[in-house]
């Protein structure tokens, strides 16, 4: 079965390692980093695929490092992968060197990794003819931590992951992967979609008015500035070196944060029997929303890209419509004008005196807008009204409460991820 057919996910778990295993495992990141630089001088501008990259450097990969047969094809493979991400990036007009690994990293696979899930452990091979080291993985105490549904399911099974060494700490980020089942067919005549508008203080908000808040995103993200401005008057080697570590730690946490926001997109879709979510489109959102102070240049495109294929785990549809008019349109009468949004999060209509959150009326019409698309589209999904808190509702404004009985999902289990750590202000 190809890559393509496999969900994929990573559940990131601190590791206890014991001071006999802590000088082996830092001893195996330094032949890996030898072994994938070896890969990468042998083969670079030669070839680029793995079972080419495999066949020219294995043997000089294995006589120059310490590692044995399994990590140095692994080895190769990673050379192979940073290659072809070379001429991806070249080939769309972008400057890529040679790779360098710098990184304390290693990665593992079925042959070189055990997992024992029910003693929440792991066995990792280390260098040279040294035996295998175990390892306790430091889940949270309870099961809602989001690693258990993945580690407790025999839907998914482990795959390829990676060690990683950071913040004085062992990371493991534990790969699994589970077969594509065809479960995102088209809706029903009566499906319903949920709408999602991304905005400048609140990162996105939905049509059944759940707000995802960017002020401590916003907050630690200046700490992040502050903190490399300090590092930056500091011209030292040192210095260079920790405002690197920064940066690659600002990233990781910013991701951190994306993929809570899209585990409680997808939630929320979940919890309302939605059948998909719309987005507004992507292109030119930076310029609409240029105050957003919390996203980066990729931010907007990751989250959507978390969202995309978390909901298709799911079985639900990700869509975009077309913003136009979505922040000054009233969602209940649909007048349109400049000064219905009177602040950047207050929207009082001018016609029907219509007055809400500004980002909760742009959700629903995003959500109105694409079931207005969706009419008439020659490749229908099945989708007629959009979810509210309280009910659903037609592109004709026809508002429908929620039968009795109905229930939304229970949230008592939301799979979240840690709380990544800010830097200290140490220089």
């Amino acid at each position: 079965m190809s890559d393509d057919n496999y969900h994929r996910r990573t559940a990131i778990t601190r590791l206890v390692v014991s001071s006999t295993a802590e000088p082996l495992l830092r001893e195996t990141v330094s032949e890996w980093k030898r072994g994938c630089q070896t890969a990468v001088d042998k083969a670079w501008t030669r070839c680029h695929s793995k079972s080419d990259v495999q066949q020219l450097a294995y043997d000089d990969v294995r006589e120059n490092t310490d590692l044995g047969s399994q990590h140095a094809i692994l080895a190769c493979h990673q050379a192979a992968e940073n290659i072809k991400s070379c001429i991806s990036r070249r080939q769309d007009g972008k400057k890529a060197s040679k790779p360098t690994y710098t990184s304390p990293t290693v990665t593992y696979d079925s042959r070189t990794m055990t997992l024992f899930p029910d003693q929440e452990r792991v066995s990792l091979t280390t260098h040279g003819d040294h035996s295998r080291v175990r390892a306790d993985l430091e889940l949270p105490d309870n099961e809602d931590g989001y690693q258990h549904q993945y580690l407790d399911s025999d839907e998914w099974e482990p795959t390829e992951s990676t060690l990683h060494y950071r913040d004085g700490g062992w990371y493991l980020h534990l790969g699994f992967r589970k077969p594509k089942h065809d479960t995102k067919g088209e809706a029903t005549e009566n499906g319903t979609v949920l709408g999602v508008d991304l905005g400048v203080n609140e990162i996105a908000v939905t049509s059944t008015a759940r707000f995802f808040s960017a002020g401590e995103l916003n907050h630690n993200r200046r700490e992040f500035e502050r903190i490399r401005g300090n590092l930056q008057d500091h011209d030292s080697r040192n210095a260079h070196r920790t405002l690197e570590a920064v940066s690659g730690r600002e990233d990781e946490y910013v991701k951190h944060v994306l993929h809570s926001v899209a585990n409680g997109i997808v939630e929320e879709a979940l919890r309302y029997d939605c059948d998909g979510i719309a987005f507004e489109e992507l292109d030119g959102i930076r310029e609409r929303l240029s105050g957003a102070a919390w996203h980066s240049e990729w931010a907007f495109a990751r989250l959507y890209e978390y969202v995309e294929y978390k909901a298709e785990a799911a079985g639900l549809f990700v869509d975009t419509t077309n913003p136009k008019h979505t922040s000054k349109r009233c969602a209940e009468c649909g007048f349109i004008h400049d000064d219905n949004r009177s602040t950047r999060d207050s929207f009082e209509c001018q016609k029907c005196g219509n007055r809400n959150h500004a980002d909760y009326n742009a959700a629903k019409n995003v959500a109105d807008m694409y079931l207005r698309r969706e009419q008439q589209s020659s490749r229908r999904r099945g989708v007629s009204q959009y979810a509210l808190k309280s009910g659903t509702v037609t592109p004709n404004r026809g508002y429908t409460p929620y039968p009795d009985g109905f229930e939304v999902k229970s949230t008592d289990k939301l799979h979240r991820r840690p709380t990544a750590c800010m830097p200290s202000d140490h220089v």
